[in-house]
């Protein structure tokens, strides 16, 4: 039977450092190749030593398709293509391409400049590793070769983030890369056809959680950085340059427009401008309410909001700040925090998901003394607050698109094993089909039932009809008799006479022969007489005659009788009949074992 194999490299009973290996219909795929922001050794990559002990990928791959620009799923892919070496195609789509190049480059910047890595990648390696992209359009079905085939579905997310239908012959795979069930203020839901999948791989980071609703926790948000104002303090939230980021921009100048606030709120210098122009190019991704007003009023275009510098981390009075990275793991979100993490006016917001190893994860455990590098200590004296802004589904999200999509098996990874364990259970519970939660460099294989489409002559439809079968119906399968034909590889089912018209045969007569012993102290005539007379007692509404030549015939079954030379009340009836009539001759041979009631003339 044919199989697909699932195997993560990354993500497997984690978050970070995407990268899943699917092999379908003798092409293999990687999905995703991202880094890890809680590792800075070998680690930090997935191991493709899995896949090649000694040679190039590009000898392994069929091809390689990235779901969105976030580093945890797109991080290695320089190191991937340029310095293990891979040269076949790489997917992503148009935003995808456009951001991920810069995301790379500022990740480069702080990794080997800032902290002077070696073994990385460089500047050159990125741009090499870019022109290998070929961007995908929405819902396009871009044929990678003569099999395989790629449809592209909208995430949510963030820009340009996309699912990922995989399909070989009648085999298929969606991935799922991250995505969101619920719009928000700039963009929409995620969405997919009802196609079915063979295996659905899905990302579990929030699989326990169910979220509150997302008015109350933007109130939250606004009332906390609001007191913190109010009482002279400073607000750093770390974020990553695009998608949360420009919500919660959105959400404070809203605010500051309708209070009236007078305290400055920045942004990280570079990125962000960079991101909004991105975000007024590829406008069509974003959701509804923003491609109305994009002719009055561009969202992106900000009024309180201002570019940081370096040196307003030390300005005396109350602030808001926008910093990068996310997780606080390095660069200037970093930073700010060790300026401001001795005053206990001041605040962090962390708005989403942290990573283990992080400082993010380490804070928001209740950490209040922080080992920093070349063992200084630091005291952690600001409030920390968790507020989940995050732009992944949540199980309710999950279960929603399991429902979309009605795969007939499931697959979690980039979560938690203990979370998606609960998880697991719920989604076999519900929807009775095998869940899957292989670890990092463990193969999950699942057996696939290929259907193979076959067209049907109307010619036989309209008979079976005429029979009086039921309509078709694709949810109550049914047997059909016919004669399959096979011409330039498609199937054709059709009557058995059409079969023998189109490809010039002549029809060759099967029949079946079966002998039965009776005992009849009858001659042989008046034997075969009492035949007749029982079975057109029995049988109604069936042709049965005694012909001239001594045998009586049933539809196409013929019956004679001789006797045993050495016991004339042995009867042997000798029963002939054509395939047709098999399950009418299988009967009749049945009932003549029995031997004739007495009383017959």
């Amino acid at each position: 039977m044919p199989e697909i194999k699932v195997t993560p490299l990354g993500a497997g009973q984690d978050v970070g450092r995407s990268c899943i290996l699917v092999s379908i219909g003798g092409k293999n795929i990687m999905l995703d190749c991202g880094m890890h922001m809680g590792y800075n050794d070998d680690r930090r990559f997935p191991d493709f030593s899995y896949i090649t002990q000694n040679g190039r990928l590009t000898d392994f791959l069929d091809c390689v398709i990235i779901s969105h620009f976030h580093l945890d799923h797109c991080g290695a892919l320089p190191y991937m293509s340029e310095m293990v070496g891979y040269d076949g195609p790489i997917y992503m789509t148009h935003p995808t391409k456009a951001i991920c190049p810069i995301l790379l480059e500022d990740f480069r910047k702080i990794t080997v400049d800032k902290k002077g890595e070696t073994n990385f990648f460089t500047s050159q390696m990125i741009k090499d590793c870019m022109k290998k992209v070929i961007p995908l359009n929405l819902h396009q079905t871009v044929q990678v070769d003569d099999e395989l085939e790629i449809k592209a579905y909208y995430a949510g997310h963030v820009l340009g983030a996309a699912m990922v239908h995989i399909k070989v012959g009648s085999e298929s795979v969606v991935y799922t890369g991250d995505y969101n069930m619920t719009p928000d203020r700039h963009l929409g839901a995620a969405w997919i056809d009802k196609c079915r999948p063979d295996i659905l791989i899905s990302e579990s980071t929030y699989a326990t959680t169910i979220r509150d609703s997302k008015r109350c926790r933007e109130r939250d948000f606004l009332k906390k950085v609001h007191e913190t104002i109010e009482r002279g303090g400073k607000v750093l939230i770390p974020v990553f340059a695009l998608g949360r980021a420009q919500e919660l921009c959105i959400l404070l100048e809203t605010f500051w427009e309708r209070m009236n606030l007078k305290a400055p709120i920045y942004f990280s210098t570079g990125l962000t401008e960079k991101a909004n122009h991105y975000y007024k190019l590829f406008i069509t991704w974003t959701n509804q309410k923003i491609r109305k007003t994009f002719v009055q009023r561009n969202m992106f275009e900000f009024k309180h909001i201002k570019a940081f510098d370096r040196s307003y981390a030390d300005n005396p009075g109350p602030m808001v700040v926008f910093a990068t990275p996310g997780m606080l793991h390095a660069g200037q979100s970093l930073q700010i925090f060790k300026k401001w993490a001795g005053n206990e006016k001041n605040m962090v917001i962390m708005p989403g998901y942290c990573v283990q190893g992080t400082i993010g994860h380490k804070i928001l455990n209740g950490q209040r003394k922080l080992e920093m590098e070349g063992r200084a200590t630091l005291d952690v004296k600001l409030q920390v607050e968790y507020m989940s802004f995050s732009a992944h589904a949540d199980a309710k999200g999950i279960m929603q698109l399991i429902r979309m999509a009605e795969p007939r098996n499931m697959l979690l990874v980039h979560g938690e094993a203990v979370k998606m364990e609960f998880l697991k259970g719920k989604i076999e519970q519900e929807f009775s089909i095998d869940c899957y939660m292989p670890a990092n460099g463990e193969t999950t294989t699942i057996t696939t039932n290929p259907s193979v489409p076959v067209d049907i002559s109307l010619n036989l439809l309209k008979r079976e009809m005429a029979l009086g079968g039921p309509l078709p119906d694709p949810k109550k399968p049914r047997a059909m008799h016919g004669t399959l034909i096979m011409k330039e590889n498609s199937l054709k089912l059709v009557s058995s006479e059409q079969a023998l018209k189109e490809l010039g045969l002549n029809e060759h007569q099967l029949r079946f022969t079966c002998r039965v012993q009776l005992q009849d102290p009858h001659s042989d005539p008046d034997t075969l007489h009492r035949i007749y007379t029982h079975l057109k007692s029995v049988l109604k509404g069936y042709t049965i005659q005694h012909l001239p030549d001594g045998t009586v015939m049933v539809e196409s079954i013929v019956i004679k009788v001789s006797s045993s030379a050495e016991d004339t009340n042995n009867k042997v009836l000798l029963l002939s009949w054509s395939y047709q009539d098999e399950d009418l001759g299988s009967f009749l041979s049945t009932l003549l074992k029995k031997g004739l009631p007495s009383g017959l003339c």
